[in-house]
């Protein structure tokens, strides 16, 4: 009987989901690709106990609504795009749908760790030329062009990101 309750409850959210995207993409909206989007970042961050805020922007730039769902992947990229360190981790949030119409902006808030607040053997600082952003399930990268502190060295979890939202 419990085994039948959670199968049922299983498949009616793999119901209500698959129905909201079908929704979605009947309303003329297909999900948000790296070559729809513009990735930039609003590089006045918010500083607060060892850490700086930014925001990730997505700007739709096709002709066409899409939509984002999710985590953008990010990490720290040296001038040869080479990744620094470990890629940002996911900040515990529930992640909903967004959809961009033609020149709208849809935003992440990422974390940036002071890299010098880490012991210099465990990060091993480098200044990093940019970040490598992948919008929301997409396989496709941007680069963001931004110096800052990193730590090259793996391990050390220096950055934190938080879903897509309006």
């Amino acid at each position: 009987m419990r085994i039948t309750l959670i199968a049922g409850a299983a498949a009616l959210a793999l119901l209500i989901g698959g129905s909201s995207l079908a929704a979605t993409h009947r309303a003329g909206a297909t999900r948000c690709t790296t070559s729809r989007l513009v990735v930039w970042m609003d590089t006045e961050g918010n500083g607060a106990a060892g850490s700086v805020f930014y925001k990730l922007q997505f700007t739709n730039l096709s002709n066409h609504r899409c939509t984002l769902f999710g985590y953008p992947g990010v990490s720290a990229v040296d001038l040869h795009g080479h990744r620094l360190g470990n890629p940002a981790a996911r900040l515990n949030s529930h992640p909903r749908h967004v959809t961009l119409r033609k020149g709208a902006t849809a935003k992440a808030l990422l974390q940036i760790v002071e890299a010098l607040n880490f012991p210099k053997s465990r990060c091993h600082p480098v200044t990093a030329a940019g970040l490598r952003v992948f919008p929301p399930n997409t396989r496709t990268s941007g680069i963001v062009p931004f110096p800052f502190d990193a730590c090259s060295r793996h391990g050390l979890v220096y950055m934190n990101v938080k879903p897509v939202h309006k």
